[in-house]
């Protein structure tokens, strides 16, 4: 019986806060329903950067070596056993969140809350499931979904970020018609504003304290209009930091105009003091969502929302929602959706990119939103 040929791969492998090193990992063959996908394009995200600075996030603390990674989209390469629905040469995005498939959460259809889920790039299971930072990656084919001819790699990794709000957005009821208001234009933010201009919102609008982001999203109509909070030193007293957040709010209404408020809102920063904004400032009978990460314990203004039947909803990643994010994509609705992506780097250059992303700023002083990891596309004899 002759050995079989093993084949050897890069990988950005983080083995501790900042400490990020090339490996050379053996390439195994894709198993039972697994397909191997050669990665062109991942998108760097908060939750990666969480990692590579401090080797965790939040609660997840990483336990062993972990190729961080998740919104990602490749080339398939090769296929496993029982894989019917791709063949080599597919182009896909990967959904890194690998569900059971057997329980009452999944039967439902809300596999994103799934107990048993494994995240690619996530230190929450452990052994750890590998992310996309790498050359080649074997995957369920399952969670992998054919791209559009129209759609680009870049725009691929994008329908993971994309997700998160097309969820969102599902479980804030989020129609044609509705006026919404958008918290943070981070990356997470300008894709709420556009997804909401797509859907046929009349007015979306969004505050932030950075004023060049605020820049971006208006003038790339993004956003119809922007405001700018000025950043205040945190309240002592949690009564002191209600009351600033009341007025802030009713400085958020003046500026655009809507002393009512607004139907949705957004809240894209994770920060307490957004959090308690956006109650004031959703519209009677309106809904807050809560989208962004960061603050574990809140003091929130509940009487508020109760008196006004505002409803706040949680929000944890996605369930069912690539093909959409995929054909909307696709369908060229999400205006400048492209100039989200500012910096690019390869593989061997990722120790780099996330330095980038920790500083915010690039050398020229230019704005830092998406940073992509690109590698070339394999060719055909692969």
């Amino acid at each position: 019986m002759s050995p079989i040929a093993l084949h050897h791969q890069s990988a950005a492998v983080l083995h501790g806060p900042k400490d990020l090193r090339m490996d050379d990992r053996i390439l195994w063959p894709p198993q039972q329903g697994q397909a191997q996908v050669a990665v062109v394009s991942t998108g760097l995200c908060g939750s990666d950067l969480h990692y590579y600075l401090h080797g965790r996030n939040g609660d997840f603390t990483l336990q062993s070596p972990l190729v961080l990674g998740h919104e990602a989209a490749g080339v398939v390469t090769a296929v496993g056993p029982g894989v019917t629905n791709l063949v080599p040469g597919q182009r896909v995005a990967i959904e890194a969140g690998v569900m059971c498939n057997n329980c009452d959460h999944c039967s439902n259809g809300r596999y994103n809350l799934c107990k048993n889920l494994r995240f690619a790039s996530s230190a929450k299971t452990f052994p750890h499931l590998d992310g996309t930072l790498q050359e080649r990656m074997n995957h369920p084919a399952h969670v992998l979904h054919p791209l559009p001819d129209n759609v680009s790699f870049e725009q691929g990794s994008l329908a993971e970020p994309l997700s998160v709000l097309i969820h969102a957005s599902r479980r804030a009821a989020l129609s044609r018609g509705q006026t919404v208001l958008v918290y943070g234009v981070g990356t997470i933010g300008l894709l709420a504003c556009a997804l909401a201009k797509s859907y046929g919102c009349p007015r979306v609008v969004a505050v932030d304290i950075n004023e060049t982001r605020l820049r971006f999203a208006k003038t790339h109509g993004i956003a119809d209009d922007v405001f700018c909070l000025s950043a205040s030193p945190k309240a002592k007293l949690p009564e002191e930091q209600l009351r600033r957040a009341r007025e802030n709010a009713d400085r958020v209404l003046g500026a655009f105009g809507e002393d009512d408020g607004f139907d949705v809102v957004f809240e894209c920063t994770g920060a307490e003091p957004c959090i308690q904004m956006a109650i004031h400032t959703a519209i009677t009978g309106g809904r807050v969502m809560l989208i962004g990460m960061g603050t574990r314990d809140t003091s929130l203004p509940l009487s508020a929302a109760a008196l006004r039947e505002v409803d706040i909803l949680g929000s944890f990643r996605y369930a069912h929602t690539y093909p959409e994010a995929l054909n909307l994509l696709a369908s060229g609705k999400l205006q400048n959706i492209d100039k989200l992506v500012t910096h690019r780097f390869s593989l061997s250059e990722t120790a780099r990119a996330f330095n980038l992303l920790t500083r915010g700023v690039d050398e020229r002083g230019g704005m830092v939103l998406k940073v992509m990891i690109e590698s070339e596309v394999p060719s055909s004899r692969h």
